[in-house]
């Protein structure tokens, strides 16, 4: 099994470094990854500058290549320019933090599934919970036993699915949701400052809102402590908003 390893955090992520070790278990693993941070770009992919590719070594050794655009970009230029033959399954993450919710728009992890998805290759998005002294072991051997699942099936559809794993212990994780993604909005909220100059400047610094939703949700169920699965696509029609449109008389 080919296994194309992205993320957003950029490639000298520990998140992306778990992940990769981890999955040579499963196959041939390649990363491309952005040279720096990426996070919350969404699809962007980049047009009118050049992308520029430089090799990365870690721990001694040769970790992957590093790529100066975005998610998309990485799974875009591995597919068809740097791995030989295309791979059978992307993997994107470990995301520092959740990717749930209304979060999944703004996710370059979730896009580089979601482009992968468009080219026609299976795919999944790995997150974990927390922002702070992370774990991702745990989120590893999820990665793991999920890619070695789909690895038995005579062929793995392709679907792409986004994973987010609670930051607990091993033996505190409750089992496996797969679940719909929460809908709830962001609870806007932003820091204004100055800077020594009397200039005024803002930090965005919105949270998740959980409020009333259902341990049958991706929100709901990852605070359950539960890892969540859900299949996500890149077809943004509203269907049930489709046949109600088309009667309206502009």
């Amino acid at each position: 099994m080919r296994i194309l390893v992205t993320n957003d955090d950029g490639i000298y992520a520990k998140g992306i470094e778990a992940l990769a070790d981890s999955l040579r278990d499963a196959g041939d693993v390649l990363v491309v990854a952005p040279e720096v941070e990426k996070s919350a770009v969404g699809h962007a992919i980049t047009l009118s500058d050049p992308l520029k590719v430089s090799d990365v070594d870690r721990n001694g050794r040769f970790f992957g290549h590093a790529l100066s655009g975005t998610p998309a970009d990485c799974v875009k230029l591995g597919v068809f320019e740097i791995m030989e033959a295309p791979p059978d399954l992307v993997v994107s993450g470990i995301n520092l933090g959740a990717n749930t919710g209304v979060n999944l728009i703004y996710s370059g992890t979730v896009s580089a599934a979601t482009e992968a998805l468009i080219l026609g290759i299976p795919s999944i998005a790995l997150s974990l919970d927390t922002f702070h002294d992370p774990d991702f072991g745990p989120a590893a051997k999820v990665a793991l036993r999920l890619v070695k699942f789909l690895k038995k099936r005579k062929r793995i559809p392709l679907l792409s699915l986004n994973v987010n794993v609670p930051a607990l212990p091993e033996k505190e994780i409750r089992g496996i949701k797969v679940v719909p993604q929460g809908v709830l909005r962001q609870i806007e909220r932003f820091e204004r400052r100055v800077d020594p100059r009397g200039r005024i400047y803002y930090w965005q610094c919105g949270a998740q809102n959980h409020a009333e939703l259902p341990e049958e949700t991706d929100v709901g169920a990852l605070s359950a402590g539960y890892v969540t699965i859900t299949p996500i696509r890149c077809d943004l029609t509203d269907m049930r908003a489709l046949e109600k449109v088309k009667t309206w008389d502009f």
